[in-house]
C-alpha cells in the first residue's frame, strides 16, 4: 500500500489525497482494481466501452479482441452506474459523458498500489522477515554459546550472511513487488497468482 500522509479517518472530500480509508474502500472491489489497472497502463483518457472489454476480458479468462459487446454489456453498465462514479467521487478519474471516456487523475497518477495476495500455502513477506530474523538471531546465539557444530564460526562469518540473506531477500522482493503494482504488467496482478 501507498504511504498514506492523511490521517486514517479523514475523508476526501476538500478533493486531496486520499485517506486510507478511502483506498481501501476503492480497492475493496476488484472492477475498480481493474479500472485502476487499465488507466495506469494507459496513462492517458480510456473509452469506457474499451476499458469495460479488457475488464470482460480479465474476468473470463478471454483475449481482449474476441469479447463480444453482449458479453461485456453488463460490465461496461456497472462501470457507468457504480465505479466510474465512485472512482470519480474519490477524485480518481474524471469522467466526460460527451466522449464517453474515463481519464486518470494526478491523483490516480502519484498512487502505487501493490497487491499481495497470499494464498493458504504461501506466507506474506512480513511473516517471512521475521523469520529470517529470528533464524539470524538463533544463529548468532548459537555462535556465542559456542554450541555444537555453530562453534566453529565466528560472528562476523555470521554477520555476513545475515547480511547476505536479508539482501537477496530484499532484491527478490522488490522484483516481486515491481510484478504485483497495479499498472506494470499487461493483466493486473491477481490474475497471475
Amino acid at each position: 500500500m501507498p504511504p498514506i500522509t492523511t490521517p486514517a479517518n479523514e475523508s476526501n472530500s476538500n478533493g486531496n489525497e486520499l485517506s486510507e480509508d478511502d483506498i481501501y474502500g476503492v480497492l475493496s472491489n476488484r472492477r475498480r482494481r481493474f479500472v485502476i489497472h487499465a488507466l495506469k497502463r494507459k496513462q492517458g483518457p480510456v473509452d469506457i466501452s474499451e476499458l469495460s472489454a479488457h475488464i470482460t476480458a480479465w474476468e473470463t479468462g478471454k483475449d481482449p479482441d474476441e469479447v463480444e459487446y453482449e458479453d461485456h454489456r453488463s460490465v461496461y453498465s456497472t462501470l457507468k452506474r457504480t465505479h466510474l462514479p465512485n472512482l470519480e467521487e474519490n477524485n480518481i478519474v474524471t469522467i466526460d459523458k460527451e466522449e464517453n471516456v474515463v481519464r486518470p487523475t494526478p491523483q490516480l497518477e502519484s498512487l502505487d498500489i501493490y497487491v499481495e495476495a497470499v494464498s493458504s500455502k504461501e506466507i506474506p513477506w512480513s511473516l517471512y522477515y521475521v523469520g529470517l530474523a529470528g533464524v539470524a538471531l538463533t544463529l548468532l546465539l548459537a555462535v556465542t554459546v559456542e554450541a555444537p557444530i555453530f562453534g566453529a564460526l565466528k560472528p562476523l562469518e555470521v554477520g555476513i550472511f545475515t547480511v547476505t540473506a536479508f539482501g537477496i531477500s530484499s532484491v527478490v522482493h522488490h522484483i516481486i513487488g515491481l510484478r504485483t503494482r497495479l499498472g506494470n504488467r499487461e493483466k493486473p496482478p491477481e490474475l497471475y497468482q
